[in-house]
């Protein structure tokens, strides 16, 4: 565990089980469904997940109002605890929107059951501190995707 502040912490209940909120988390199929900003979508055929202790996940973002906009997503996965953590080092780069560098950031994602079958998300990032605010900002709109692609789950799930 890190014994520096994160520069970023933010919880999030679901209204979903844990091991669906999970697999949005890394299961291509899931993620591509959710990830990123409103506007932005992520092409199947660009994502690669290895999800264990020394594997990585690699995406790429694109942009609907801009497509010159191509979001380069490394992750090296440093812990990984099957339904329950995420831990690694995220870079980002490619084509970023205007004023943004290219990046990294350290974080943790942790995953918790609640009561009446929700997950409790929990994320900390440690990265430059000019990026918090903006980042927050990108997993609010990126939350709002994913509950709707974890409703979609559900009802798939319930009609099969």
């Amino acid at each position: 565990m890190h014994t520096e502040a994160p520069q970023l912490t933010v919880t999030r209940v679901f209204d979903a089980p844990r091991e669906l909120v999970y697999q949005a988390f890394t299961d291509p199929e899931h993620l591509a469904q959710w990830w990123g900003p409103t506007g932005h979508s992520l092409p199947r055929d660009e994502i690669e997940c290895d999800v264990r202790p020394g594997g990585h996940q690699r995406w790429t973002e694109v942009s609907a109002d801009d497509p010159g906009i191509h979001i380069h997503i490394h992750i090296d996965l440093t812990d990984v605890a099957d339904g329950t953590l995420l831990a690694g080092v995220m870079q980002v780069g490619g084509r970023l929107q205007e004023g943004v560098e290219p990046f990294r950031t350290r974080f943790r994602f942790e995953f918790h059951d609640e009561a009446g079958g929700r997950t409790r998300l929990e994320i900390r990032q440690w990265l430059a501190e000019h990026l918090a605010a903006p980042s927050e900002g990108g997993w609010g709109e990126a939350f709002a995707k994913l509950d709707a692609a974890l409703a979609r789950a559900q009802a798939d799930l319930e009609v099969s």
